[in-house]
């Protein structure tokens, strides 16, 4: 039976991008340097900050410096309405229902930090509803399996019982590497093309679908639609 369902946060449950550009732009300019193009900033979301930063200016670069700016940049546009978290469309709803059933668990896999992860939770109500939450200061960055593999640890499921949900190429990677299979979303960070490329079994263009996926029944005896197309791996 499919029993866990993992969800990463910036540009899967979250739109994040306009704080996060920002936030980055901060950070770049209190160091005097200038901060890449919008596209190659969000082209890191998923990774630990100073993985992420390590791939904007190098290993030569001020990582660790820039990734403090950065959190200090983060925290003080948080309480800016103009840099709102909004949920993508539909993503409130879908994780409650996924929530109400008995036949699945909840999982959260992020580069955030733990205490921007319970931010989020305690802003939209989500006290109790993930079973596991794995953030970039409990394993080493994606797409190192560990945030997976910890999270089947604490839940009890089987790599054959879980599936990884995420927007860009690091989730898929790190789906794989722990032997979970990938489903992408086409309204985060990186291509539709490129997470195939990655690993997606598919990738999905809405919360509706998203959720079609798991409409059925998850158990073995009587396949839903995503046990189907996971058993074509």
């Amino acid at each position: 039976m499919l029993k866990l369902i993992v969800f990463d946060v910036d540009g899967t449950l979250i739109d994040s991008q306009h704080l996060i550009v920002e936030a980055q732009h901060r950070a770049f300019s209190e160091h005097g340097l200038v901060a890449p193009p919008r596209k190659e900033a969000l082209s890191v979301v998923g990774l630990s900050l100073p993985e992420a930063f390590r791939r904007l200016v190098g290993e030569a670069g001020p990582i660790e410096s820039l990734a403090h700016s950065y959190r200090k940049a983060f925290q003080a546009l948080r309480v800016d309405p103009d840099y709102e978290e909004p949920l993508f469309p539909g993503m409130a709803e879908l994780v409650e229902r996924l929530h109400r059933r008995d036949d699945i668990q909840l999982g959260i896999a992020t580069g955030k930090s733990r205490r921007g992860v319970n931010h989020l939770v305690d802003k939209y109500g989500w006290e109790r509803w993930f079973a596991t939450i794995q953030t970039a200061d409990d394993a080493p960055s994606k797409p190192d399996p560990a945030m997976l593999l910890q999270a089947m640890a604490e839940t009890g499921a089987e790599p054959s019982m879980t599936v990884m949900i995420g927007d860009t190429t690091f989730d898929m990677m790190m789906a794989r590497s722990a032997s979970v299979a990938a489903i992408g979303v086409g309204w985060g960070y990186h291509t539709p093309g490129a997470l195939f490329s990655a690993g997606a079994v598919t990738v999905v263009d809405s919360a509706a679908t998203l959720g079609d996926l798991f409409s059925g029944p998850l158990d073995d005896s009587k396949p839903g639609p995503v046990t189907e197309r996971l058993a074509t791996q």
